[in-house]
């Protein structure tokens, strides 16, 4: 399952000489994965609120290759690439045109909100990652 978000980039992205922030890239990745939640049918307010739950960066590990620049539109790519009882895994990629500017990992756990403690995704987005 795979989804792609585009992003314009601003002024305020970038330093001085137009280039975005390496932060930045985490900054859309983490966009991108809010979103391509939205479009399953679940917001992140929502599954606090309704199930208790909330998704918390476990590891990252981003490559970068070539730079975003002031006013690029870009596409932030993401796709699962591994669902455990409480861990999902990513591959997300930042897109200009066919150009891949940086590359990622990312294992989210699902814990509590209470208390931060990993607990089982809930069923219903289980059941849409495994159909």
């Amino acid at each position: 399952m795979s989804y792609s978000l585009p992003v314009r980039i601003y002024y305020q992205d970038t330093d001085a000489g137009g280039v975005v922030f390496h932060s930045g890239y985490i900054d859309f990745m983490e966009r991108a994965r809010s979103e391509w939640l939205r479009s399953l049918g679940f917001s992140n307010s929502g599954l606090m609120k309704d199930l208790g739950v909330v998704f918390v960066v476990r590891s990252l590990e981003i490559t970068y290759f070539k730079p975003a620049l002031l006013d690029d539109l870009l596409d932030v790519g993401v796709e699962i690439e591994s669902l455990g009882r409480s861990l999902m895994v990513f591959r997300q990629e930042v897109r200009r045109g066919d150009a891949i500017l940086a590359s990622a990992k990312v294992s989210l756990v699902c814990a509590a909100s209470d208390s931060f403690k990993p607990v089982s995704v809930p069923g219903a987005i289980r059941k849409i990652l495994e159909s």
